[in-house]
């Protein structure tokens, strides 16, 4: 599929089929690039308006707030497609998020609804770190080495919807942040507890290594049970003694910003901040969890700030944009980035007011530009996968 070509001039992304999407977003019209905030402001209101509930635009809670302000839920990645599902009147689905979050919008949504995602540059490095060609290959390293029927398969919500087809062709299951708990007890638990029994008793757990891994050892798995493996060295860079023996494979791929979040950056905030309150991802590494006060998805970040008592100071391990709009909507509280150097998710910031006003004004002429396609097979597979947590969950 590297080789497909794209008729010249056109905007746009090839439909997922067993391969993740190819990418092919040209610059913006000078039109765009050159208008003022005030402008482009004008021509998303006039385009909205024009619309009217044709069109939904969905904001994920990494989003600048100058495009956070016209959307019209907020919200985590399969909350927001779960609502674009919902809205069975809007004709075009905007996701300003990052790809494969598009993706599973166009997987839950109905055939009338089209999905756009206004920069289709806007990736996941993490979702990039785990490629279909990659765990296909892993899984048939795999099998030469131990019985992969054993081996459920889970992905994490930040994948591609041809991993979600691959384990939902496999008898795995998608995860969240927020039910990553239940869906592994599930995969580790043959007798099923009245559920849909899993195939195995082991797991390969991707993309993700640190939710696995934090979540594993929240389970009362301890670092004997896991191993890492790393796709780009032979066989994983395991063992056949390795392989056969643990109870946990993660794959080695991890989150550009979570990562960056360290121990020394707790401690400083502790230092400053005695009687701080510590919040952070489950996809920072397992250390920085262990060192935090909570740890949870971006809604249980969103909670505990809520529910955090009117004078506290809380320092929260995850993306910027979120943890300034957290701050902005507390004023009785102090929110703070743990990171001083405030990294923000590169990708998503691709998502600006010109590609919002470029989509939504394509849209009044009637031109879907960016429009994210699943194929059939891989979408009836990808929700096989999705429904499966849902039922575990």
């Amino acid at each position: 599929m590297g080789d497909q070509a794209v008729p010249a001039g056109q905007i746009g992304a090839l439909p997922t089929g067993g391969y993740d999407m190819i990418r092919l977003q040209r610059a913006l019209p000078e039109r765009y690039t050159s208008a003022s905030p005030d402008d482009l402001d004008r021509w998303i209101g006039a385009a909205k308006a024009a619309l009217g509930e044709r069109v939904l635009v969905l904001g994920h809670h990494y989003q600048r707030d100058e495009v956070m302000g016209w959307a019209d839920a907020r919200g985590d990645s399969f909350a927001l497609s779960r609502i674009a599902a919902e809205r069975r009147d809007a004709e075009y689905i905007v996701f300003c998020g990052v790809h494969f979050m598009a993706e599973s919008a166009d997987i839950l949504t109905g055939d009338h609804q089209q999905v756009v995602l206004p920069d289709l540059n806007a990736g996941c490095s993490m979702a990039d770190m785990a490629d279909i060609d990659a765990v296909e290959e892993a899984w048939e390293e795999l099998a030469l080495t131990t019985d992969v029927e054993r081996i459920v398969p889970i992905t994490y919500m930040n994948s591609s919807a041809a991993l979600k087809a691959f384990v939902g062709r496999r008898g795995g299951s998608v995860c969240t942040s927020s039910n990553a708990r239940a869906v592994l007890t599930w995969a580790l638990n043959p007798a099923g507890d009245g559920q849909i029994p899993p195939p195995g008793d082991r797991v390969l757990f991707f993309p993700d290594q640190h939710l696995g891994r934090n979540t594993a050892f929240d389970l009362g798995y301890d670092a004997s049970d896991m191993r890492v493996w790393n796709p780009r060295a032979p066989h994983g860079g395991l063992s056949d003694v390795d392989v056969k023996s643990a109870t946990l494979l993660l794959w080695r791929g991890h989150c550009s910003v979570h990562q960056r979040f360290r121990p020394e950056h707790v401690a400083a905030f502790r230092e400053d901040h005695p009687d701080g309150l510590v919040v952070v991802h489950p996809e920072c590494a397992h250390d920085v969890v262990e060192s935090a006060d909570l740890a949870g998805s971006t809604d249980f970040i969103i909670r505990a700030v809520d529910e955090a008592p009117a004078g506290s100071v809380i320092g929260v391990g995850t993306e910027i944009h979120l943890v300034k709009r957290l701050h902005d909507e507390h004023p009785d509280k102090t929110v703070v980035c743990l990171d001083p150097l405030v990294c923000p998710c590169s990708t998503m910031s691709r998502i600006d007011p010109p590609h919002l006003a470029w989509v939504l004004e394509g849209l009044v002429e009637g031109e879907v530009r960016n429009r994210i396609t699943v194929d059939p097979d891989t979408a009836a597979w990808a929700k096989v996968a999705l429904e499966r947590m849902l039922a575990t969950t």
